[in-house]
């Protein structure tokens, strides 16, 4: 029972030392502190694009959305990493390394420099014209054969918007793929 008391007592004059109740502080000067938030969010930009590839993959998120959040977050990390980037940090591998990020996906995407859903087309314009008018004639048969199940289209018809939005030539109010798109909504909301 000694030793316990003497146990109390130790843990009784630790509990009063004020220094152990000050803030730890990870910077000096405000420099410091902007640089250890610069590299907090580029960080944290690395970390969701990681995870908007992940919930991609799984069909978490549309498409649309996808599309959408993964350019803000390439056009976010380009901003963030140019904070960052010195003699410490020249690339964003020795980034990754230094603050042990596993992040394979993000890392293609920072590579491509663009959303997995916006493919480059150059040298594949004849292929994706193919595709697109391949995809157009089996829809058509489909519903010439009276094959109207919801199933069976929709695939076929995303597949097909998603090429059109890959061919570069396509403008961006090309009339086509605004109908395209209103029959992929049409037959998402009938589920």
């Amino acid at each position: 029972m000694a030793s316990f008391a003497a146990l109390m007592s130790q843990t009784n004059n630790q509990e009063h030392r004020p220094e152990l109740y000050e803030e730890v502080r990870l910077h000096r000067t405000s420099r410091e502190r902007e640089k250890y938030d610069n590299m907090a969010d580029l960080y944290a930009v690395i970390n969701t694009l990681q995870c908007l590839e992940k919930a991609y993959i799984k069909d978490c998120v549309t498409p649309k959305e996808y599309t959408a959040a993964c350019s803000k977050l390439l056009v976010q990390y380009k901003a963030a990493f140019k904070q960052v980037q010195g003699s410490e940090f020249s690339t964003v591998e020795a980034f990754m390394a230094a603050f042990r990020l596993d992040c394979p996906a993000a890392m293609e995407r920072i590579r491509e420099d663009r959303p997995i859903t916006i493919k480059d087309d150059k040298g594949n314009t004849s292929k994706c014209i193919a595709d697109i008018v391949s995809l157009f004639i089996t829809i058509i048969d489909k519903l010439r054969l009276e094959i109207k199940s919801m199933d069976e289209l929709q695939p076929d018809l995303r597949e097909l918007s998603e090429t059109m939005s890959r061919l570069s030539l396509i403008p961006a109010g090309f009339e086509g793929k605004a109908k395209v798109d209103e029959w992929l909504q049409t037959m998402s909301s009938m589920t």
